[in-house]
């Protein structure tokens, strides 16, 4: 008769221990939902770079190709102005 309470009680011990590892241990499901979050934010950061990568590149093909990106960058980022024109500045109020 003692047999059964010995098994009750191990099986009890082993499903307390896998439900202390399923809630607070190594690979818990609070640490599994983190790790999505991270995979989440990590997916949406990757498109965002994604993104500015093609602008990039469309900006880079755009200077490869043409004079007119070029002349505009060079009139409104550095203040150049062409032979023969007058630049005029008006002063702010």
């Amino acid at each position: 008769m003692r047999s059964p309470y010995w098994l009750f009680l191990v099986l009890l011990l082993l499903l307390g221990g896998l439900q202390y590892r399923l809630w607070v241990g190594n690979g818990s499901l609070a640490q599994v939902t983190e790790l999505k979050q991270q995979i989440a934010d990590q997916h949406a950061e990757n498109e965002r770079l994604l993104e500015r990568n093609r602008v990039l590149d469309a900006e880079v093909l755009e200077l490869k190709k043409g004079m007119e990106t070029v002349e505009e960058r060079a009139r409104h980022e550095l203040g150049m102005v062409k032979e023969g024109e007058t630049l005029f500045q008006l002063p702010q109020k």
